[in-house]
Order: C-alpha cells, then sequence, then structure tokens
C-alpha cells in the first residue's frame, strides 16, 4: 500500500545538485532576478539587468521536489503532497494508512474541526445488518467495492471551499480488514483516474478499533445506540451471501 503514496517512478533519495557561488538557482525568484548588480570599477554607478523570465518547472523537477519533501517528512503529507494531514494520527496495522482514535472521530463528528473541513464522509464497511443494527452518526454504508466507486467516484465530491477540506474516513467492525482495503481500493482507483499526483480525495483515514471500539467510548454518536457483530447467529445467512458478493 505505501506505493499507492509514493511516486513509482521517482527514487525518493535523489540527490540534489550543489550550486557554485555566483551561479543561478532554479529557485531565484522574479524579484531577486531584477536586482541590480553594481559595474565593477565605477562606485555607484548602477547596470540594469533585464528580468529573468520565469519558466514553469519541468515535470521531472516537480516529481524530484515532490520526492525530496517526502524524505524529509514523508508520514505528514496527503496523497497528493500538497500539505499536512489535518487529523492527529496514530500508529495501526498498516503503516502505509493513517490510523484516527475513536475520540478523533467523536471530534469531528462534533464539529471540531468544522473550521477546515467542508465535509467528512465516515463510510462503514461493515454489511447492511451490522450497520442497522448501529452506526456512527452519519456514516454512509458502502460494503461493496462498486458501492464506494458509485458513491466517491462517480460524481466526486469536492470542496467548494478552497481553504477547507473533505476527508474520508474508513471503518469495519474491527478496522483489521474490510476498513483498510476499501480506504486502498478507493486510493488505488482515484490514482487510476488522474495524472499522478493529482487526486480527488487526498486525505484517507482509518478508524482504529473500528465500529466496536467507537461505540464502546461514545455510544450517544451513535445509531441506533447498539452494537451487532458481524458473527451474529441470526444472521449467518445475510453472512454468507455478502462474503460471496465481497470476492
Amino acid at each position: 500500500c505505501w506505493q499507492l503514496f509514493r511516486s513509482p517512478s521517482v527514487p525518493g533519495s535523489a540527490p540534489r545538485p550543489v550550486l557554485k557561488r555566483g551561479q543561478p538557482s532554479d529557485r531565484d525568484t522574479p524579484v531577486e532576478a531584477k536586482r541590480q548588480r553594481r559595474v565593477a570599477g565605477t562606485p555607484g554607478q548602477e547596470a540594469s539587468v533585464k528580468p529573468v523570465v520565469w519558466l514553469e518547472p519541468s515535470r521531472s523537477a516537480w516529481l524530484e521536489e515532490i520526492e525530496n519533501l517526502l524524505a524529509n517528512d514523508d508520514q505528514e503529507l496527503i496523497g497528493d503532497f500538497s500539505k499536512r494531514h489535518l487529523l492527529p494520527t496514530v500508529e495501526g496495522k498498516d503503516p502505509g494508512l493513517k490510523y484516527i482514535s475513536p475520540d478523533t472521530l467523536a471530534a469531528v463528528l462534533t464539529g471540531h474541526f468544522s473550521s477546515f473541513i467542508e465535509r467528512s464522509i465516515v463510510v462503514d464497511c461493515r454489511y447492511p445488518y451490522e450497520y442497522e443494527g448501529g452506526h456512527a452518526k452519519g456514516a454512509v454504508n458502502l460494503p461493496l467495492q462498486r458501492d464506494v466507486e458509485e458513491f466517491l467516484l462517480e460524481q466526486p465530491i469536492v470542496s467548494l471551499d478552497a481553504g477547507k477540506r473533505v476527508i474520508i474516513i474508513f471503518h469495519c467492525e474491527f478496522s483489521v480488514e474490510r476498513g483498510p482495503k476499501m480506504c486502498k481500493f478507493l486510493r488505488e482507483r482515484d490514482r487510476s483516474c488522474h495524472e499522478y499526483p493529482q487526486l480527488h480525495y487526498p486525505e484517507l483515514y482509518v478508524l482504529k478499533g473500528g465500529y466496536r471500539e467507537f461505540f464502546f467510548q461514545f455510544p450517544s454518536l451513535c445509531e441506533p445506540r447498539d452494537y451487532r457483530p458481524m458473527e451474529h447467529a441470526a444472521f449467518k445467512e445475510e453472512l454468507r451471501k455478502f462474503r460471496g458478493q465481497s470476492r
């Protein structure tokens, strides 16, 4: 999964060229380029320097810059490398994914990040009978890959405010298998729709501990206020059916 978040072609440790004193840098700004230099042997007399034409950096230079950023702080940038992750993360099973705690999900649901988030989408990857038995308030039930494609990719959800974000939080019962797999699936499909590293959804998270842990800590943020496990004895036939569809 780590390959989903890094460039497949540009090595992260590519050395930067060393510039000698007086050699122009790619980072020189147009303002710096317009500065006048004194002409040798004629103190007080100024020689004008023609402005340097600002050129758009090449794609290879752009990707190199991204990889250098990743080498310095690769655990903090979102999927399109445009900014740092907003939500505090915790250690999880898969190092290639970003996990949040139940406390952080509760903070999102109660509006503590509303100044920075235009829309947060909690994707419950459990089977419908589990979801109907209790789920986080506002969560959408997307148990199958085709459900995720239809809901999130056919008409992508975009922020109308450039200063705010759209974030997606995945989970299942324990967030060990179904939730993390669906998170990876969305990133793969999203990557295939764009030129690297652009994405519809660059900021994805997985709820550590899944619905089970969230329900035990924040039952008031669940509706109905209950928890139905996947292996419930009354839903063996539904389990068999949905497991077959998930393959």
